[in-house]
């Protein structure tokens, strides 16, 4: 059989034996009754676990709703006429409603960038800002000795709504939810804690019952209190399909088991090789992107495994502190431990390159420098068809293949055997 996968702006195509292939994974068929900012309005009118906004809030409170910034798919704009109406519904007033973009530790925004988020009409009637890391507001420390520290806009108003779009996370399980607030507008020293708890194995994706840095997440959240989430589900071409709206916990897991519904994946078995690509441009740009497809087919391959990494990476690694750890390594072990000592952001990535590495090699299709990609623990080829093939020798006539053409959006799990 002759597989196409995205690479770049354009594809490759690799030929593997049909007895070998014990599946090639693609979203799964979902009916959909409405879809985009029809959708969204429904939810709004059909909340999950509380009232309608416009039931909640009162004229006079301050409402801080907070969003996601420009390194996020949310499509801001596309909710707002929607939510603003149901806001103004309750009797509350422009002047009282703040739109918070919520930076984590990215950069601020500039004024065309916030324009394209909100959207004209949230600009022009209501107050837009970025999160502010030097302006925060203490609210106690978590269990885990997280501190919620919290923008200063967010933590004072009388009424805070999260948006956000849900999708598999490789630590947190799943985004959207109460992650608006932690990481979305904390402290990088907060960040730094919570996400500090990613090196343990429950910390994955698909995974909330029991992933500590998830749970360290929601208690934050509930520490600083949410009214009100509107949550997306996106497609592979970023259009809105399935919309909840309501209470942060109960309106967030209707939005997982929805997105599961879609994009998780059953497999009858792990295979010894898997061929995982980003899906190409824009999702490939850089192996700091193209290390979420590899994150989601480490739980498809069998210990000792190859995972056959294909993004063409023409910006090379995309972060600097991802760049200098991969490079300073003397081993994928190193990075784990380094992780341990001295979380940084960026960093984690290079260390959730070495988790995989310690269970599978990684064979990586790209247009880096090949010396370069052997320097960082990865084996370099410029096809899928010769990675393939050196898998295959290397692991013999036998060897399974599962193949994962949208490897950043599909989520692979074993079938459970039946009784």
């Amino acid at each position: 059989m002759q597989v196409s996968l995205g690479y770049g702006s354009g594809d490759q195509l690799v030929t593997v034996e049909d007895e070998r292939i014990l599946d090639i994974l693609t979203p799964n068929r979902v009916e959909l009754s409405l879809t985009g900012e029809r959708e969204v309005r429904r939810a709004l009118e059909e909340p999950i676990g509380t009232p309608r906004l416009r039931e909640i809030l009162r004229p006079g409170e301050k409402i801080a709703i907070v969003t996601s910034d420009i390194t996020r798919p949310m499509p801001t704009a596309k909710v707002m006429d929607a939510l603003l109406e149901e806001i103004y519904g309750a009797g509350v007033e422009p002047k009282d409603v703040t739109l918070v973009f919520a930076l984590g530790s990215h950069r601020k925004h500039r004024p065309e960038e916030m324009l394209k988020l909100a959207g004209e009409r949230a600009i022009r009637e209501i107050r837009c800002v970025d999160s502010d890391t030097e302006d925060c507001v203490r609210l106690g420390t978590t269990a885990r000795g997280t501190p919620v520290d919290i923008t200063r806009v967010v933590a004072e108003a009388d009424r805070r709504i999260c948006l956000g779009n849900i999708e598999y996370h490789y630590f947190a399980g799943y985004s959207g939810g109460g992650k608006a607030l932690m990481p979305g507008v904390s402290t990088r020293s907060a960040i730094r804690c919570n996400h500090s708890l990613m090196v343990d194995e429950r910390a994955c994706a698909g995974r909330m019952q029991g992933n500590p840095l998830r749970e360290d997440i929601e208690e934050a959240a509930a520490m600083v209190g949410i009214d009100f989430i509107l949550n997306l589900v996106l497609d592979e071409h970023k259009e809105i399909v399935k919309a909840v709206a309501g209470h942060p916990i109960e309106a967030h897991r209707a939005g997982c088991r929805f997105l599961d519904s879609f994009y998780l994946k059953e497999i009858p078995a792990r295979a010894d090789i898997v061929l995982v690509s980003q899906g190409g441009s824009p999702k490939d740009l850089n192996l700091y992107q193209t290390q979420k497809a590899l994150d989601n087919a480490k739980h498809a391959v069998k210990p000792g495994g190859v995972v056959v990494l294909i993004g063409a990476c023409d910006e090379g690694f995309g972060e600097d502190t991802f760049e200098e750890w991969m490079r300073e390594a003397e081993s994928p072990d190193s990075l784990i431990r380094r992780i341990r000592q001295d979380f940084k952001l960026g960093g984690h990535k290079a260390a959730a390159i070495a988790m995989v590495l310690k269970n599978a090699d990684i064979y990586f299709v790209s247009r880096m420098e090949p010396d370069l990609v052997r320097s960082i623990f990865l084996t370099p080829f410029d096809s899928v068809q010769k990675a393939y093939d050196a898998a295959r020798a290397k692991l013999g006539e036998k060897a399974t293949v599962l193949v994962m053409p949208y490897g950043g959006s599909t989520l692979p799990r074993v079938r459970e055997k039946a009784e």
